[in-house]
């Protein structure tokens, strides 16, 4: 699984720019999102989850193709890092699980230094599993309060390369905030996918 992967996905309209909504139209996708809050804090999580055929196993290019229920097709490049290719087969089922998040921290007084980091992880199937790969990618970026307009409802942030205004629309949260706070905000993504083999035919009936 590589971000080759994701992009591809989105190209072809499995997964599209971070908002279920998005993908509504596509039948082959389920999914929701979650919002939280507390006093200072505030996630916002999308949940996707992809199923889709295996209509064709290229083991010379490592690619696959897929039909979705509504029988849309898209051909994917697979990754060496997608274990046991060889044990794909036509009639598998590829189920990617897709799910994005970010929240929002407030840091009252914070001293941090302005940054961005990010993490990027990978998994992989086992020898003798069935085929499978992960990917996991976290932003975390301190910024700087410098300014916060409560009529507008915007506080403006200074972070580690710019300065962004944020809206806030809930004015509880709004009256935490104040000029030389912090905010910590975290932007984690992280895609799954797995083959499953194809269910076995109903006996049939005498």
């Amino acid at each position: 699984m590589t971000r080759t992967l994701i992009q591809t996905l989105a190209a072809a309209g499995l997964i599209g720019a971070a908002y279920v909504p998005a993908f509504a139209q596509a039948p082959e996708v389920t999914g929701g999102t979650v919002t939280s809050t507390a006093p200072g804090k505030g996630t916002v999580t999308n949940v996707l989850k992809i199923t889709a055929s295996v209509e064709a196993v290229n083991a010379a290019n490592r690619t696959v193709t897929l039909k979705g229920r509504r029988g849309n097709i898209i051909t994917l490049p697979v990754g060496p890092d997608v274990k046991n290719f060889d044990q794909i087969r036509v009639g598998d089922f590829v189920v990617v699980r897709y799910v994005e998040a970010l929240t929002l921290e407030l840091k009252k007084g914070g001293t941090a230094v302005r940054e961005r980091v990010e993490r990027d992880t990978s998994a992989s199937a086992q020898p003798g599993a069935r085929p499978a790969g992960g990917l996991a990618r976290e932003v975390t970026i301190v910024a700087d309060v410098i300014a916060v307009d409560s009529k507008k409802q915007v506080v403006t942030l200074r972070g580690p390369s710019r300065v962004v205004d944020l809206k806030i629309r809930d004015p509880n949260q709004l009256k935490l905030v104040k000029v030389g706070d912090q905010v910590e905000a975290t932007y984690t993504e992280a895609m799954a996918i797995s083959v499953e083999p194809a269910p076995k035919p109903a006996p049939a009936k005498n």
